[in-house]
């Protein structure tokens, strides 16, 4: 071997053990199995994973990769799904069921391989299968790669904040009933914080969460929206809190006194323990955008309580934070999503898309189906839906990924429209009456690779149902680059786009008679999933 050759080999070979010590590779075995629980005086059994509710914590660097061996040891099939973690050309372990995998059957196992790319902050995993994501869910830590730095200064510690709802009955059979019957989704029973409902709430006080600090310190503290249809205000009495990281991405830093966080979302905030030696409560409510729809609404104040180290007379009672926003504090919401700012800088830019291959326009719906019987508890004896662009999805019975990758035919159709088949005033009082009747089918929407795609999804009023919807995208992050309320207005609307420092997020919020405007560019094939 020449003297070139020599060096050539110890350069790629020094190349390959630097990127060996870069990431590296974990392994997690995850049980799935029935659990009694006992919270709001009465016990009840559910799935969760090794026994504890929430579940486990995978905790990594930038980069890693994860193998999850998942045993369900249940009573029926489920799929586990990594929130956030755009699995590059990975799609078969990114676990919607039925979108790119069929469930993991009663008895059996299969290993999941996790790949981080660019997420570096906090996400989290979940069921992908009805609603058992309500008991089958925990934390994602990502570190920064070995041997680097946050963009803000070093914490002195941490706490994981996993915000949840808890049912006192059988969720899934619930919402079972519900879909047999036509109604609206269930309602919780109280929301949780690390699976407690905390003070306020029956047989609760001796359980509630307890976060001891040491004053003078500052802390990271990620915070986990894993209620099933809530948005939610969270904040700690007395403490001001800064934002420095949503979903997997950093944040310029935003200063407040409290979040309002969208289901699904992750956020990562600093805290400094800087108010005099005592007990603060913690506190997550409802942020809700129509409290007199359907059911009402959950108004239970799930409550954590952090507590300082040293030597003091403990409060009888812990402070309370005044100024958490009311239940249906629109302005409050809104003021502060609308202040969420990518850092934007040299080492970590932002790639919006600027050449737009792939326009679309979807409008998002609350509708009613016939309803097969005699009568159901819907709107006017009708069945409850959800649609977009006035199409209602319909769960494929083979994986849809698979069907695409089989040309297998019957499983879906690829003609998810660029834009509605109808326009019309879509925040207006009154509506036609064709678009309260959506129709039914699985329609998937196919991208070439690499195209640079704008999406604009508008909230309707149909059936007079304003609310805000959660919109999630599996694969991807993306840029919020616009939005506003009213009907979206494609000649003067885009020139306010915010194409500088848009938030990266992979989770958005749809406002109620309004609209939101994302981008991304298609370079992870597999699949898209909302």
């Amino acid at each position: 071997m020449g003297l070139l050759s020599k060096l050539l080999w110890l350069a790629c070979l020094s190349i390959f053990l630097f990127r060996m010590a870069e990431s590296r590779v974990h392994y997690y075995d995850f049980v799935l199995r029935e659990k009694n629980f006992t919270r709001l005086c009465s016990t009840k059994s559910m799935l969760v994973v090794n026994d504890s509710f929430p579940g486990p914590v995978i905790r990594v660097h930038k980069g890693d990769t994860v193998f999850v061996n998942v045993h369900n040891e249940g009573y029926y099939g489920v799929t586990i799904h990594w929130h956030g973690v755009k699995q590059p050309r990975n799609p078969w372990s990114d676990g919607p069921e039925y979108i790119t995998q069929c469930p993991i059957e009663p008895g059996t196992n299969f290993t999941y391989e996790v790949i981080f790319s660019t997420e570096e902050g906090t996400l989290w995993w979940h069921a992908h299968s009805n609603w058992t994501r309500s008991s089958v869910h925990g934390a994602i830590v990502i570190y920064p790669i070995e041997g680097t730095t946050t963009p803000y200064p070093k914490t002195d510690g941490e706490e994981i904040f996993i915000l949840g709802s808890w049912y006192v009955g059988n969720i899934n059979a619930l919402v079972l009933e519900d879909l047999k019957t036509g109604a609206s989704a269930p309602e919780s029973d109280s929301y949780v914080i690390n699976g407690q409902p905390g003070d306020f709430l029956p047989c609760s006080k001796d359980s509630t969460h307890r976060w001891v600090v040491d004053y003078g310190k500052t802390y990271l503290v990620r915070v986990i929206n894993a209620a099933m249809n809530a948005d939610l205000f969270f904040g700690i009495a007395k403490h001001n809190i800064t934002v420095v990281g949503v979903d997997g991405s950093y944040v310029k830093p935003l200063n407040n006194d409290f979040i309002v966080i969208s289901p699904g979302q992750t956020m990562n905030l600093l805290l400094t323990a800087n108010q005099p030696l005592g007990h603060y409560y913690a506190v997550a409510r409802q942020y809700d955008t129509d409290q007199s729809f359907f059911n009402g609404f959950d108004d239970t104040n799930a409550t954590a309580i952090l507590m300082y180290s040293g030597n003091y007379t403990a409060p009888d009672v812990p402070l309370f934070p005044s100024n958490l926003p009311a239940y249906t504090d629109n302005n409050a919401a809104y003021k502060f999503i609308g202040r969420l700012r990518s850092l934007a800088s040299k080492e970590y830019p932002v790639n919006v898309p600027l050449n737009i291959t792939t326009k679309m326009f979807i409008t998002i719906s609350m509708n009613y189906l016939p309803c097969p019987n005699a009568s159901c508890a819907g709107i006017d004896g009708n069945m409850i839906a959800s649609s977009l662009s006035n199409m209602s999805f319909v769960n494929p019975t083979t994986d849809v990924l698979l069907a695409y990758y089989r040309n297998l035919t019957g499983i879906y159709t690829p003609d998810f429209p660029n834009w509605p088949e109808s326009f019309f005033n879509f925040t207006a009082d009154e509506l036609p009456l064709n678009t309260t009747i959506p129709t039914q089918g699985t329609r998937v929407k196919i991208l070439d690779y690499n195209e640079e795609v704008e999406i604009t999804f508008q909230g309707t009023a149909v059936l007079k149902i304003p609310q805000n919807h959660p919109m999630h995208m599996h694969g991807y992050s993306f840029y919020v680059v616009g939005s506003g309320f009213g009907n979206f207005n494609n000649e003067t609307d885009p020139k306010n786009f915010n194409l500088v420092d848009p938030p990266e997020v992979n989770s958005v919020e749809v406002p109620k008679d309004g609209w939101v405007t994302i981008r991304f560019k298609a370079n992870n094939p597999g699949k898209i999933y909302s």
